[in-house]
C-alpha cells in the first residue's frame, strides 16, 4: 500500500488509510505500508508500516499539493520500488497522488491495482487556490486520468466522486466505500463530556455548539464565526468550541474570532480517542464547509452521536445529509447562525434531527457494510488478477 501522507496523524486521508487497513487486515490480509516520515506508528495485526526518507529541513507536512509533497514523493517512489523488489506482492493498493506510481508499479511487477479515491486531483487545485495555473490542472487532470484507467478496482469515498468516475467512462471500475468510521478510534476516552466543559471553563448550562476538524480556508471556519457573533445577539450565553488546528493556525483563527465577537475557545489538536467526549458535551454540531465535494469525515461521528447538525446547503453535505438529518442552511452568517439559535431554542427540533441523524448512521452508514464493500473490492482485484 503506497500512502502519500503523514500516518498516522489525526485528519481526513490518513484517518481513512487507518480505518482501510483495519478493515483489510481483519479480512485476513497482510498489507505492508509506504509512507512518509511523518506521524505517529500504529499496531495492528498483519501490518507493516515501512516510511520513506526524511528530506533535510522538513519537519512536517501541510494538507493539499504543495512542493514538500513533491520532494516527499520523490523519496517515496525511491522506497517503493525498493521494497518492490525484496518481497512478492499478490496487489498494489495506492492512495492520493501514488496513484500514478501504484499504476505503473503494479504494471510492472504483473499484479492488480487498486486505487483509493479521496478524491479528484484536479479539484485539490480549486479547494487549495491553485486554480490558476492552468498547465498544473492540465497535469493533474491527465494523472488523474491514467491512473483511473490504469487501475483494476477503484474506490472512491463519496457519491460524487462515484459520479465523477463513471461520467469519465470508468464505472465498471469503481465502488463507493464511504468514510463511514470518521475519525473514530477504538481507544478508551480519557476525558468525559462533563470533563471536557470543566477543562475549557465552559459553564455547565451554557449552550454549546461544536467545530471539529481542520483549518483549511474550504471548511468555513470565518464563516462560522460570523455565525456565532450573530447568533451572541439573540443567546448571549452560546459558546462555540473549536477543535483542531496547529498553534500556528489556532492563533491566527483566535485572532480572527475575537476580531469577528464570536464567543470562541480553541482547543488545537486533541487526542483522536477523546473526539467522542467533545461531540457528546455539545448541544449542536456544526459544518460550514464552503468548498469542495467531498464528505467531511466528521458527518458520520456527528450522525452516529444522535446530536443535532447545522450545515451548509452544500453538495459536500447533502450528499449524505438532507432535511430528515441536519439544518442544512446557505453559507452565510445570518443563515446559519438563525440554523444554530433554532437547534437550541427548539428541544422538539434538536431530539427530531438527532434521532433520526442516529437511525441514518445506523441503517446505512454501519460498519458492517462498510466492511462487506471492502470485501467486495478485495473480490473483484482478486478477480483482476485471475487471467495472469
Amino acid at each position: 500500500m503506497l500512502a502519500p501522507e503523514p500516518f498516522f496523524e489525526p485528519r481526513g486521508t490518513p484517518f481513512s488509510e487507518y480505518h482501510r487497513i483495519k478493515a483489510l487486515v481483519e479480512l485476513g490480509h497482510h498489507v505492508d505500508l509506504v509512507t512518509y516520515p511523518f506521524g505517529a506508528d500504529v499496531a495492528l495485526p498483519n501490518l507493516r508500516i515501512i516510511r520513506a526518507g526524511r528530506p533535510p529541513g522538513l519537519t512536517r507536512v501541510p494538507i493539499g499539493p504543495s512542493w514538500s509533497k513533491v520532494l516527499l514523493d520523490g523519496y517515496l517512489i525511491v522506497t517503493a520500488l525498493r521494497q518492490a523488489g525484496r518481497r512478492k506482492y499478490d496487489a498494489v493498493h495506492s492512495h492520493e497522488e501514488a496513484g500514478l506510481l501504484g499504476v505503473w508499479l503494479s504494471r510492472r511487477l504483473g499484479i492488480p491495482h487498486l486505487y483509493d479515491m479521496h478524491s479528484s486531483l484536479p479539484q485539490q487545485l480549486t479547494n487549495f487556490r491553485f486554480a490558476r495555473n492552468r498547465l498544473l490542472r492540465r497535469a493533474f487532470e491527465r494523472m488523474e486520468h491514467s491512473t483511473i484507467f490504469g487501475s483494476d478496482v477503484v474506490i472512491t469515498i463519496c457519491q460524487d466522486l462515484f459520479d465523477h468516475v463513471h461520467g469519465m467512462g470508468a464505472g465498471e471500475r469503481a465502488l463507493l466505500i464511504e468514510n463511514v468510521m470518521g475519525g473514530d478510534v477504538e481507544e478508551a476516552p480519557q476525558l468525559t463530556p462533563a470533563g471536557v466543559r470543566e477543562r475549557w471553563g465552559i459553564p455547565a448550562t451554557a449552550p454549546l455548539a461544536l467545530y471539529t476538524g481542520t483549518f483549511e480556508a474550504y471548511q468555513g471556519l470565518e464563516l462560522l464565526f460570523a455565525a456565532m457573533a450573530v447568533a451572541r445577539r439573540t443567546r448571549p450565553d452560546v459558546r462555540l468550541l473549536v477543535v483542531g488546528g496547529r498553534p500556528d493556525q489556532v492563533e491566527a483563527m483566535r485572532a480572527r474570532a475575537e476580531a469577528l465577537g464570536a464567543p470562541a475557545t480553541f482547543t488545537g489538536n486533541q487526542p483522536a480517542r477523546d473526539i467522542p467526549a467533545y461531540v457528546e458535551a455539545a448541544d449542536v454540531l456544526t459544518s460550514p464547509r464552503i468548498a469542495g465535494t467531498n464528505t467531511p469525515l466528521k458527518i458520520y461521528s456527528y450522525l452516529r452521536a444522535g446530536k443535532p447538525i447545522v450545515a451548509t446547503d452544500l453538495l459536500t453535505h447533502t450528499q449524505v445529509l438532507d432535511r430528515d438529518t441536519a439544518l442544512l442552511v446557505t453559507p452565510e452568517p445570518q443563515a446559519f447562525a438563525a440554523g444554530i439559535v433554532r437547534v437550541l431554542e427548539d428541544p422538539a427540533l434538536a431530539e427530531r434531527l438527532g434521532s433520526a441523524a442516529a437511525e441514518r448512521a445506523s441503517s446505512r452508514y454501519s460498519r458492517e457494510e462498510y466492511l462487506a464493500r471492502t470485501r467486495r473490492a478485495c473480490e473483484r482485484l482478486a478477480a483482476a488478477a485471475l487471467p495472469a
